[in-house]
Order: C-alpha cells, then structure tokens, then sequence
C-alpha cells in the first residue's frame, strides 16, 4: 500500500511560479512517481515523471522547459516545479506511484496504482 498526499497548489498570475510535494508513506516501493493534471472538462493528462532509483525523468513536451521534477528519497518526498506559469496549466495536479511493473506506457494513468486526492491550481491571465 502507498498513501500519497499532494500540497502546493494554489492561485497565482501568469508568469509566477509554484511548487508541488507529494508526499508518500506506506511500505510498498515504486519504482516510478508522476505528476498528472485534469482541468475540467478535459481528460487526465501526464505531466512529468521520475524513476525513484536513479532519477531518471521524463515531461510531457507542453511542460519540459517550464517544469522541473524531483525526489527527495530521505524524505519520500517528490516535488514539481512550475516555472512561467500559463492559464492553460490550470488544472487539478495529481501525484501517481507505480509499483505494479506491467506493459503500459508510463505516459498513461493506467500504469499508475496509487493516487493521492489532488491539489487545485489556478493560473489567472
């Protein structure tokens, strides 16, 4: 079991910044944590992601200039860093950890197990 907790959001103008945590507990190890978002009426989306051993990242191409993923491995900890923040970033930012290794690419929801419950941001124009 994982538990996942995401903090962070908020609203803020464009052009600002913000960052996220999800925070993660439980005694299953991922082998991967995501960040996706969804803003209404849209489908879920993959945003970026990060191998917990050894780092490896990966961003959706809207985001890879803009954002930056991280971990924290002390503290079980992943954080997205959003720079140049645009209204069409505004969405509900989910964090994912995947601890089943199955064959679906690790840009689809469907290869995450966990999710935590959201955090809403805002970006006003």
């Amino acid at each position: 079991q994982v538990q996942l907790v995401e903090t962070g959001g908020g609203s803020v103008q464009a052009g600002d910044s913000l960052r996220l945590s999800c925070a993660a507990s439980g005694t299953t190890f991922s082998y991967a944590m995501v960040w996706f978002r969804q803003a209404p009426g849209k489908e879920r989306e993959f945003v970026a992601g990060i191998k917990w051993l050894g780092g490896t990242t990966w961003y959706d191409d809207s985001v890879k200039d803009r954002f930056t993923i991280s971990r924290d491995s002390v503290k079980n900890t992943m954080y997205l860093q959003m720079n140049s923040l645009k209204p069409e970033d505004t969405a509900t930012y989910y964090c994912a950890a995947r601890v089943h290794l199955r064959q679906v690419s690790d840009y689809l929801a469907d290869a995450y197990d966990y999710w935590g419950p959201g955090t809403q941001v805002t970006v006003s124009s």
